[in-house]
């Protein structure tokens, strides 16, 4: 939502950072329609204030702290203050959190969140690529910001607080800013890794001109973020993009000290290989890996030795993952200790549901019989929500400051009722979380110490604006690209 003093920053922002949104009215009409909300809209969001979370099952995923049967949390300023039990807090805003599990919020480490409208294009025989390949390049800059909004309220009513928009197809200046804007909008965590237009020549090089604009303008001094969003850039494996161009890439990023994104392969060859990346001196904390199915044992060793962390996309790696089976694949990274986090890929593969994906995970991680993975223990309930929380903090590195309830860590926070009728009756507490528990149990949530649901609902969204303005880009794209995606004739 946008109040009259938020519109015309909103024009500031634009103006400064180059906009070219002004070429497309029907955005301009809408944030004008959006300056004058009627008096009994919802607050955009709660301010960071006390907050004193009373008499939840508490599940820290701390090392030390653990799983607390009861217990209380205490938020102050946008931190978490105090946990423990009878805490008393004069004037704080006092959730009752009895017959709820208060938990991290969770984390998904590799989304394409610009082509979220376009999650229901696909039909059979018609799936994810060629869906892609029909409409990536008729998306307007008002279609991303629209875009990344109706995937940031579901984030956030699914109980992720922060996200790693993996922006593989940022086509222009004014693509980036509608992006940002809408970062700047939806007020979750997140890592904004500029990337490539979709399906650029294999043998064109990241044009890292606008990456270097995007960071001076939206990142420096006066950033709107805050600490919520930071730089980096995602970059095409080696079969996307040639081997030079790869390794050209990787240059650039790490002279600019930003932390880096690769896609890995799903698919046969094996085109990457982590053991030379650790003697090129690549691999390290800030060189994220996702899927890499193919990977081989000493792959993911070299990666454990470096601290590089993965993003595993359980759904995506079952859908799309032609190099074997993922159960394999994901029972060899826990083998050689790699700490591995979880993702959607795109909401035409999986739904940004990290409580479904969790479940999956779970279900999926099994030893076999008569293979390497014989002797291997089950994926535990605990390991799974690490996999969700905290293993997504670290490998975006935020592990200092979200992704786990610890003092002094930004509240990022998920409240789940217990007592509705597919939760009840709670025993085990981290088997509720994932066995049971889905979106439409996700009471409250807070993202940086502010509230954005509350007793159910979203806070701090005009959902129906954002599905509003989400279809209507949806019906332009549909319109343009023609074929299978032309809308009825009823419809158009």
């Amino acid at each position: 939502m946008l109040s009259r003093r938020s519109f015309a920053k909103f024009l500031g922002a634009a103006s400064f950072a180059g906009c070219a949104c002004t070429t497309q009215t029907g955005f301009l009409a809408q944030a004008v329609a959006q300056s004058a909300l009627p008096a009994n809209q919802p607050p955009r969001a709660s301010a960071r204030g006390t907050y004193l979370i009373k008499n939840g099952a508490v599940i820290t995923a701390d090392a030390t702290l653990g799983v607390l049967p009861r217990a209380d949390v205490l938020v102050r300023d946008g931190a978490i203050d105090k946990i423990g039990e009878n805490l008393v807090e004069p004037g704080a805003d006092i959730i009752n959190a009895e017959d709820m599990i208060v938990m991290p919020g969770l984390i998904d480490t590799h989304y394409h969140m610009w082509s979220a409208l376009g999650r229901n294009y696909l039909a059979d025989g018609f799936e994810y690529f060629p869906a892609k390949a029909a409409t990536s390049a008729l998306y307007t800059p008002d279609d991303f910001y629209n875009s990344i909004m109706l995937a940031m309220a579901e984030l956030a009513n699914n109980g992720v607080t922060t996200v790693h928009n993996w922006a593989h197809n940022v086509r222009s200046p004014a693509h980036a800013n509608a992006e940002l804007r809408a970062h700047r909008d939806s007020l979750l965590r997140a890592r904004y890794a500029y990337g490539h237009i979709d399906m650029l020549a294999r043998d064109k090089p990241l044009d890292f001109t606008d990456i270097d604009r995007v960071r001076d303008e939206w990142f420096g001094s006066s950033s709107p973020f805050g600490e919520l969003v930071h730089l980096g850039v995602n970059l095409r494996g080696i079969g996307q993009a040639t081997e030079a161009v790869f390794h050209e890439d990787v240059a650039q990023a790490m002279k600019r000290k930003l932390p880096i994104a690769v896609h890995a392969g799903q698919t046969p060859p094996n085109n990457m290989s982590a053991v030379d990346y650790e003697k090129r001196g690549y691999l390290g904390p800030n060189f994220l890996i996702c899927h890499y199915l193919p990977g081989r044992d000493d792959d993911y060793a070299a990666m454990v030795r470096a601290g590089s962390p993965i993003s595993f996309a359980t759904h995506s790696e079952h859908r799309l993952g032609l190099a074997g089976d993922p159960r394999d694949a994901l029972m060899r990274m826990r083998r050689a200790g790699l700490k591995v986090s979880l993702s959607c890929d795109a909401s035409s593969i999986a739904p940004p549901n990290m409580l479904e994906i969790m479940r999956f995970t779970w279900n999926m991680a099994i030893p076999w019989k008569g293979t390497s993975s014989e002797k291997d223990p089950f994926l535990g309930f605990k390991e799974v929500i690490d996999m969700g929380t905290i293993n997504g903090a670290k490998a975006l590195g935020l592990g200092n400051v979200t992704g786990s309830l610890t003092p002094g860590k930004r509240a990022d926070i998920i409240l789940i009722r217990t007592n509705d009728v597919n939760t009840a009756p709670m025993a085990n507490i981290e088997a509720t979380v994932v066995m049971s528990a889905t979106p439409q149990n996700i009471d409250t949530v807070f993202a940086d110490g502010r509230i954005v649901k509350r007793d159910g609902k979203l806070v701090a969204y005009d959902v129906p604006r954002i599905v509003a303005a989400a279809k209507e880009s949806s019906l332009r794209i549909r319109k343009a690209a023609g074929g299978r995606l032309a809308p009825p004739a009823c419809c158009g």
